[in-house]
């Protein structure tokens, strides 16, 4: 292991329009905007709900080229600068011990340093951190590492941004008590796996996470084509879908569909974790936010309802915003203190770029470890007729402007 994770500090969204992004976070997820960095040829936006932090960039097209805004202090801070065609959430901040140390010994293990291990002070007295970024073996994401333990936060985000507002969410809501992030997931070509998990082993000291209740090597199958692992250090988890070819092809699927549109592997969504879905469901649905909804019949198989009842919930409650539950099936030597059982609850929103790439989960744990495995057929199939439906819809929309052009 060549870098200690403490924890995970922020993850850093690039695109073409950051007022846009930054504006559905604060509107639509109840995010509040915390810090701001606007240069000649970047606009930073940092957003929080709970410990969870969003940062967005943007390239802004300016008369500066890139070579003197970095040379001035006017690139990006605490990242690097995309070379990415398309709006992709691809950098995951880790916080570690030593910055210096970290990423000599990543280094000579062979990873790519973008950014050496850079000090930036706060100018208002408060210290200092230090930063490198590190390119990860997964398509366009890096990683920054950062040592913030000499520097005296006092609500905003980070030396150099300018905070915005009392710099916090210091109000408990209630009503979207989303808490920080549970988890990131990846999509990744077929045999590719194994190389992206070994390099997050010997490198960050990830370990393997067995989310499976059967299957010895986290292998679960839908439709021929789905992979999934998970790797976990210091609660950061990591997680992967993957293609496996195992029958005959069968068309294309959401994995396709991500390394297509998004050009490569990424990261395909982050689980938001909640201390109450409905009620978050209901805040952020009533503000804009789509969802995922699975195929009906899930909330009325009978097995399926009566889960849901023993857990104390309701299964018309639950469908009204595609909420899944899944119940934990493990042996736990306190499970006596969870007279429902141990379960959690999802469910996905829908893409937030106009790419069908990156989308949001909401989580809520109740003592459940894993990641809704027992749920991955349906969640899996609501993004999938999703996808069915968008395709369908652009080949109609192709159609008819064809159509239109002969005509003329």
């Amino acid at each position: 292991m060549a870098a200690r994770v403490c924890r995970l500090h922020h993850v850093s969204l690039h695109v073409s329009n950051a007022v846009r992004v930054a504006g559905a976070l604060a509107s639509r997820f109840q995010f509040v905007a915390v810090g701001a960095r606007v240069t000649a040829r970047s606009r930073q936006l940092a957003l929080r709900k709970g410990s969870a932090v969003f940062v967005v960039n943007e390239r802004r097209d300016t008369g500066v080229t890139w070579t003197e805004a970095e040379e001035n202090g006017q690139g990006y801070l605490y990242d690097v600068r995309p070379c990415y065609a398309v709006d992709s959430a691809c950098n995951v901040c880790f916080e570690v011990e030593d910055v210096t140390e970290s990423c000599a010994r990543l280094s000579d293990r062979g990873c790519d340093v973008l950014v050496p291990p850079t000090e930036v002070c706060d100018p208002d007295g408060g210290g200092s951190v230090t930063y490198s970024v590190i390119r990860s073996v997964v398509g366009n994401v890096c990683h920054t590492l950062l040592d913030r333990s000499r520097y005296q936060d006092q609500g905003g985000f980070l030396p150099g941004f300018q905070r915005v507002g009392d710099g916090t969410d210091s109000e408990p809501d209630s009503r979207c008590p989303v808490t920080h992030f549970d988890h990131v997931t990846f999509a990744c070509p077929r045999r590719s796996t194994g190389e992206v998990m070994k390099w997050y082993q010997e490198n960050f000291g990830f370990q393997r996470f067995f989310i499976g209740r059967s299957e010895p090597q986290n292998l679960l199958l839908m439709q021929d084509m789905l992979l999934r692992y998970c790797l976990v250090v210091a609660k950061v988890y990591l997680l992967w879908f993957s293609q496996i070819l195992v029958n005959d092809w069968r068309g294309q699927n959401q994995v396709d569909t991500f390394l297509k549109q998004h050009r490569g592997p990424g990261i395909q969504h982050i689980g938001l974790s909640t201390q109450n879905i409905v009620s978050t469901a209901e805040t952020m649905a009533q503000a804009g936010v789509e969802f995922f909804t699975p195929p009906p019949a899930y909330y009325t198989e009978v097995g399926k309802q009566q889960e849901i009842l023993e857990a104390g919930h309701h299964p018309k409650e639950l469908k009204q915003h595609g909420i899944l539950l899944d119940t934990d099936l493990r042996n736990h030597e306190d499970s006596s203190t969870m007279p429902n059982g141990r379960y959690l609850l999802q469910v996905f929103t829908k893409p937030l770029f106009s790419e069908d790439t990156f989308f949001l989960e909401l989580i809520e744990r109740r003592g459940a470890t894993g990641f809704g495995e027992g749920n991955i057929r349906a969640l899996w199939r609501s993004v999938q007729s999703y996808m069915e439906k968008e395709s369908c819809e652009q080949r109609l929309d192709s159609e008819v402007k064809t159509k239109q052009t002969r005509q003329h």
